[in-house]
């Protein structure tokens, strides 16, 4: 519920000031016991990702619709 840190381009800007939003969300997530993020959005999942590299921690930040297609196991076919 709250931002990662990406918000209005600060995704691109390297703080000289203070903490990153992102360290303090995966501070967060890290705290929480979280064993995987769920993110819809790119940026989150770049932002969260970076954030928990910098913890001891191992958690996988995926995208809504990884977990779905890992859940379903349905396997696509191309036709050409």
């Amino acid at each position: 519920g709250f931002c990662c840190g990406a918000g209005g381009a600060r995704m691109f800007m390297e703080e000289t000031i203070g903490k990153r939003i992102n360290n303090d969300r995966a501070q967060q997530i890290v705290d929480s016991g979280a064993q995987m993020v769920a993110s819809s959005c790119p940026f989150c999942a770049t932002m969260l990702n970076d954030g928990i590299m910098e913890t001891d921690r191992q958690i996988p930040v995926k995208d809504i619709a990884e977990i779905l297609d890992e859940a379903t196991q349905i396997e696509y076919r191309v036709y050409c």
